[in-house]
């Protein structure tokens, strides 16, 4: 939820910490905070609002400190105030303390330590570490850090400075951190983009390890302090990728990213001569896959639509009961696992807490779990039997586009995997699935040439204060998913249906100012859908019609049509969902919304 940096070397840290918060502000931005060591001196500086608030309140000021830590919150316990901003400080201000997550017992601590004298300036739960810290700390940041630990329950990621100590202790259940190696410097962060622009190499931190950094080399321990040897990760992004690039908006960027997403995460892993996918990391044999009795897609928000697409999809390949689960339900039901259940669990960031829930429970049950995700090195993807890795580059914007149809192209490429393996589908039957999706790429490109037509769409319609999708099949995910961005973006009240369930409810919202988003495919039960249109014109609805199967019926039931191109099923979701996302976008523009970050929402979800 939170973004956390560090910095430790020669560089001017303010500088290095802005900059890195700027790039990690799509993670929560009700405050920020930076602490800094001066002088022998612990100084703390921090805000309500964004990142901007926290540089104009250090604008004037010329630290020459080298060492450092900062913070860009979204609030879990605490109001977002100056007070509940991080960095939070000991009663003697020795210690700071920036934490991403939430300490489950704090309550019981932060009693036991006011019963000792201790006094606290904040309602957060991170403030609770620092004074458990400063009991401990007699000059050893890292001993003191290890020894509050132990009392502490939760999920978190912490990095922790000493106004006497020329390091960073930094440490981790649960949630991420990353660490960047630099020639005389060292960096810490939640993300790879905050501090891509000044180093590639990278360390991972895993749950119950810790890291000292100084500017001379970085130190990995567990929480009882033994030894980890790790070799780094080289990070193969472009730093200008996490930059707007010349478009107005993040979101506007991604969206037009999507057809270099999904050829970045097709390309090399598949063969049309010989109808094979290629999935090197999976592991993931012929036999164990034959094996397989029934599958869960595992997932939060937009992933989960992702995987109800793929539901959809694999049920023709695979024959096999699939189910597609939300990652919070998932995690406390009872669904039948066993050694012969694959479980697939999809998250952009591999952090997102339920879902990870849901891997760590699969796992108990001696499930197989293959992650689906875009961060390498993330939690789900170490947690997991094998993973499916999308390549869509760094997502700035909150609302998921471009790793969404990622996700879609690389769940195509497991479905068409596991079916090969299973014997389920012919390499001709292969061919016919890998042929259409090689052409993604193409058919997403003719699509965004027709953003002014959704642009003009958007300036119709964007000041209704409801609106309704309708898709059947394999478009019924992308209405939820055309729901929630607009929910998202513009904050007008949307909802998505199976279109066949209109009649069961939703029908009774219908009026001559409800505008009805309606998926029209000829790919499948086209007559019943247009069915439904007729159903929502005999109440005055207003029909916006995108469709692949433009015809005279159509044009003289729908107020408005978007035309989309024919395509295989496996593109069909791909090319629907884009026009949606622009709809969305465009609307809350017009709207005067903030389309990048919007209230109350944040990139990666990583508590419960």
């Amino acid at each position: 939820m939170c973004g956390i940096v560090g910095y430790v070397g020669r560089g001017r840290a303010k500088e290095i910490l802005l900059e890195s918060l700027r790039r990690l502000e799509y993670r929560g931005y009700d405050s920020a905070g930076l602490a800094l060591i001066e002088d022998g001196e612990l100084l703390i500086f921090k805000r309500a609002g964004k990142v901007a608030e926290l540089e104009r309140m250090v604008a004037s000021s010329d630290f020459r400190a080298s060492l450092g830590i900062g913070h860009s919150r979204w609030a879990t316990h605490g109001r977002p105030t100056d007070e509940n901003a991080h960095p939070h400080r000991d009663c003697q201000g020795r210690l700071a303390v920036i934490h991403n997550g939430i300490i489950e017992n704090y309550l019981p601590l932060k009693k036991e330590l006011q019963a000792r004298g201790h006094r606290f300036a904040s309602e957060t739960d991170t403030e609770v570490l620092a004074h458990l810290f400063e009991e401990h700390y007699d000059g050893d940041l890292e001993k003191a850090v290890r020894a509050g630990l132990k009392r502490v329950k939760g999920a978190f990621a912490i990095a922790v400075i000493a106004k006497d100590a020329e390091e960073i202790v930094a440490a981790r259940v649960g949630s991420p951190l990353v660490i960047g190696l630099g020639e005389g410097e060292n960096f810490l962060a939640s993300d790879i983009p905050a501090i891509l622009p000044y180093t590639r190499k990278m360390l991972f931190l895993n749950d119950g390890e810790m890291a000292v950094l100084t500017a001379s080399g970085v130190r990995l321990i567990t929480f009882s302090g033994e030894a980890i040897t790790r070799e780094p990760r080289q990070i193969d992004w472009d730093p200008v990728t996490a930059q707007k690039g010349g478009y107005k908006h993040f979101m506007l960027k991604e969206i037009h990213e999507q057809p270099q997403a999904v050829e970045d995460t097709i390309r090399g892993r598949y063969s049309l001569d010989e109808g094979e996918v290629f999935l090197e990391e999976l592991a993931l044999s012929g036999r164990k896959a034959k094996e397989i009795r029934n599958i869960y897609l595992l997932a939060c928000g937009t992933s989960f639509y992702a995987g109800l697409v793929a539901k959809y999809l694999w049920q023709n390949w695979l024959k096999l009961p699939i189910g597609a689960e939300l990652g919070s339900e998932f995690r406390y039901s009872d669904p039948y696992i066993d050694e012969k259940t694959l479980v697939v669990a999809i998250s952009q960031s591999g952090e997102t807490a339920d879902t990870l829930a849901g891997v760590r429970k699969a796992r108990e049950r001696g499930a197989t779990v293959i992650a689906v995700a875009n961060v390498v090195g993330s939690s789900i993807t170490r947690e997991a039997d094998g993973v499916v890795y999308t390549h869509a580059g760094p997502e700035i914007g909150v609302a998921s586009t471009k790793t969404f149809t990622a996700q879609l192209a690389a769940l195509a490429l497991l479905g068409v995997y596991l079916g090969r393996k299973r014997g389920e589908l012919s390499p001709a039957q292969a061919r016919e699935v890998l042929s259409g999706l090689a052409s993604g790429p193409r058919q997403l490109e003719a699509i965004l040439k027709k953003e002014p037509e959704v642009q003009a769409l958007a300036r119709r319609f964007y000041d209704k204060p409801d609106f309704l999708f309708l898709g059947r099949d394999i478009l019924h995910p992308i209405a939820l998913e055309g729901a929630l961005k607009l929910k998202e973006i513009s904050y007008i009240h949307a909802e998505g249906y199976a279109a066949g369930e209109m009649k069961h409810g939703p029908i009774a919202l219908i009026d001559e100012e409800m505008p009805v988003v309606v998926l029209v495919t000829k790919n499948s039960v086209y007559d019943k859908v247009f069915a439904n249109i007729e159903e929502v014109k005999a109440r005055k609805g207003i029909v916006l019609a995108f469709t692949d199967e433009l015809n005279p019926e159509i044009e003289q039931v729908a107020d408005q049509i978007f035309e989309v191109p024919q395509t295989p099923e496996v593109l069909t979701p791909m090319v629907f969902v884009v026009p949606l996302q622009l709809l969305a976008y465009h609307i809350g523009v017009l709207r005067g919304t903030d389309v990048d970050q919007p209230r109350n929402l944040a990139k990666s979800v990583t508590v419960e």
